[in-house]
């Protein structure tokens, strides 16, 4: 099949010759962009491993909102979504274009969303510290979907399995966050590999729903005593729940790399794929 070469045209029916993964990346420290290390080039190695998207639909934690929104492709510009880092790290450039297609693909599949586009966000940092070590080039278009804090949590689950047709159509699904995320107790002295007991359980625990296919149990671990400290807040978990949401019977998962920094920072990245 020929594709027209405006990469924000791709036909309805387009089909890619494989299957893209659905993927949740640990994003970390956003200084991650700036000092490569094992897991970083963990995400580039990965990104080998699999034919090139035509797009990404990329769900941050740090686009955290009340409605479920999606970027347009008139809106790509960085956003530093952070402060009191060095003032390379507000330098770096990922010059990507947005997917007009895959906006309007998105509003279809989500019409019971009510999901709306919007102009005043652009691509955070839990997607392009990610995407500059995965794709350096910036030559695949990128939209973002809002997290909406409103929804209950399973319905994140539900907007996973609605979107899951698109790695049918050349789309790459990243999540973008951490399993553990605690940054009240977080301790960056402490550096990689570290870890607070809590930390560890819940990663772990976390990694055997997903190997046993429990999804329902995600929600669950939330609940207990290691789930409270390892998510204090929704936001870096629930983009985990998109990927999750569609992934296929069939995938195999992948761990795309583990670890942990500054004690409290989970740093597993894993793939549905096939």
């Amino acid at each position: 099949m020929t594709l027209n070469n405006n990469q924000n045209s791709i036909p309805e029916n387009a089909r890619s010759l494989n299957l893209m993964p659905a993927m949740f990346i640990g994003h970390g420290n956003p200084m991650f962009v700036l000092n490569p290390n094992r897991w970083t080039e963990s995400w580039q190695e990965y990104a080998l491993s699999f034919e090139k998207p035509k797009a990404i639909l990329s769900i941050s934690a740090h686009w955290f909102k009340k409605q479920s929104m999606i970027t347009v492709s008139t809106s790509s510009e960085l956003i530093y979504d952070f402060y009191g880092f060095p003032q390379e790290l507000y330098e770096v450039k990922y010059p990507v274009s947005g997917s007009a297609w895959l906006e309007d693909r998105l509003q279809e599949l989500l019409k019971n969303y009510n999901v709306s586009k919007t102009d005043s966000w652009g691509i955070d940092h839990g997607t392009w510290t990610v995407l500059k070590h995965m794709y350096p080039k910036a030559d695949i278009p990128v939209t973002q979907l809002s997290v909406n804090y409103t929804l209950d949590i399973d319905q994140h689950l539900k907007i996973g399995n609605l979107l899951k047709v698109l790695r049918n159509e050349g789309v790459l699904i990243l999540g973008s966050g951490n399993i553990v995320h605690n940054l009240r107790q977080a301790s960056f002295d402490l550096g990689f590999d570290s870890p607070y007991d809590y930390t560890v359980t819940f990663d772990e625990s976390v990694s055997n729903i997903l190997l046993d296919r429990n999804f329902s149990a995600l929600t669950e671990v939330l609940s207990l005593k290691e789930g409270k400290l390892s998510v204090p807040t929704l936001d870096h978990y629930l983009p985990l729940l998109y990927v999750v949401g569609a992934s296929e019977p069939e995938d195999e998962l992948t761990t795309i790399c583990k670890g942990y920094d500054a004690g409290s920072l989970s740093m597993r990245s894993v793939s549905f794929s096939r």
